[in-house]
């Protein structure tokens, strides 16, 4: 008898927690929920993005070591001047382009958190309304 009564009861909660779901996904209108999901779909892209270019700044970090690497067996193997300069310029511009793809990656992670505050709200002000 308590085990039907337990089960009754986990059944209607279930059930009002069900109903009450339904619900509140009706309060948001139509264009509200696109806008929602198109905002939704533009931050996960924007992570995405961010993604792939802090894999490419890795792997330009390996490429600028492996050119560090290079220049120091150079300097052992005694190589001409203008060479031991031509990859230390080289050395010094890869350096430059991954800090400021650095830069760049700093920017769009700020620029994604203010979006994914500014979806978070929208969310929060369709459900209020």
């Amino acid at each position: 008898m308590k085990r039907n009564i337990f089960q009754i009861a986990l059944l209607a909660v279930s059930l009002l927690t069900l109903l009450g779901t339904a619900s509140a996904q009706q309060r948001i209108n139509k264009w509200e929920r696109r806008e929602l999901r198109a905002d939704r779909h533009e931050v996960r892209a924007d992570a995405k993005d961010i993604r792939a270019d802090r894999r490419d700044i890795r792997q330009d970090g390996v490429e600028r070591r492996g050119d560090v690497r290079e220049l120091r067996q150079d300097k052992r193997d005694g190589a001409s001047q203008a060479e031991l300069r031509a990859d230390r310029h080289e050395i010094k511009a890869d350096t430059g382009d991954i800090r400021s793809d650095r830069r760049d990656v700093n920017k769009d992670l700020r620029d994604r958190r203010g979006d994914v505050r500014d979806f978070r709200q929208d969310r929060r002000d369709a459900r209020r309304n």
